[in-house]
């Protein structure tokens, strides 16, 4: 029998509480694999994730880096602080809204990411490589659709 945790007798929230508790560890244990080689180049995966942005869009705007790697406007700040302080990235006044400001790459982070962004991609199909093509095109498929569900 099944423990039913804090008197749940509920099956759909049975179901919902078993998927969470999976999605968060399957992704710990993706992200736990990227880390490693993230952190000789001596970046974060939210660091990787606004050098990606800028490098495959252009330059944005530091809400929408946020948007785009799922972080606080708090922790963006502070994530391009250090990208800045390291020579990769620049911040300029948006012209037509001053209280924008938009994040660009310097040569050298231009460099860095396009020089680990290949091994980057490589590492992240290593540590998905338990499933098939198929599976991955329907998980791509159920994690959009949920993310669609929460807005």
């Amino acid at each position: 029998m099944t423990a039913r945790p804090f008197g749940i007798d509920d099956p759909r929230l049975m179901n919902a509480l078993s998927a969470y508790v999976k999605l968060l560890r399957a992704s710990k244990a993706v992200l736990g694999q990227i880390e490693k080689r993230l952190a000789q180049d001596g970046l974060t995966a939210t660091q990787i994730g606004v050098l990606e942005g800028i490098l495959h869009l252009g330059p944005l705007t530091q809400r929408e880096l946020g948007r785009k790697v799922l972080t606080s406007a708090g922790n963006m700040t502070d994530v391009i602080d250090k990208l800045a302080a390291r020579g990769l990235v620049t911040r300029a006044r948006a012209p037509q809204d001053r209280r924008s400001v938009i994040v660009d790459l310097t040569p050298a982070g231009r460099e860095l990411i396009e020089k680990t962004f290949p091994q980057h991609a490589q590492d992240i199909a290593a540590a998905m490589a338990g499933l098939d093509t198929a599976e991955l095109a329907t998980l791509e498929t159920l994690l959009r659709k949920l993310g669609t569900a929460i807005g």
